[in-house]
């Protein structure tokens, strides 16, 4: 099928099927006499893989691997099961950065009269100033 049908069935955009390419992540797909991509039934199970992965958030690099280890009928599922558990332990740290970063510019919102006076606690702490009561990472 070609690139267009390939997107399509796969949800992938035709530019990101050709980033995957370039990447290494799928095979260079065979070409038709008119030089068209032609993609078989493996590189569309190979792009529907690789979305659910991006979409769980995984790297290239770690996509890479773990397309390697889908392939290999003999791979032990532990160390699938360890990448899964290292990048679940890395989103958890991200989040509760993000939450501590909401927490923060709650905190400064709330404590910004947000009227025609020019001062503001949320330009005075990005700029290094803290306003009397507000201290980054406060909720």
């Amino acid at each position: 099928m070609n690139i267009g049908k390939a997107a399509q069935a796969t949800g992938v955009s035709a530019k990101m099927i050709r980033y995957y390419e370039a990447q290494g992540l799928i095979r260079p797909a065979d070409r038709t006499e008119g030089n068209y991509r032609d993609f078989s039934d493996r590189d569309v199970n190979d792009l529907r893989f690789i979305r659910r992965a991006r979409g769980l958030g995984f790297s290239i690099e770690e996509i890479s691997r773990l397309l390697s280890l889908w392939r290999d009928d003999a791979r032990p599922s532990r160390e699938v099961k360890a990448m899964a558990e290292k990048h679940l332990a890395d989103l958890d740290a991200r989040i509760r950065e993000m939450r501590e970063m909401a927490d923060t510019l709650r905190h400064l919102a709330h404590c910004c009269a947000g009227d025609e006076r020019p001062d503001c606690p949320i330009l005075s702490d990005l700029a290094g100033d803290r306003p009397q009561g507000v201290h980054a990472g406060n909720a």
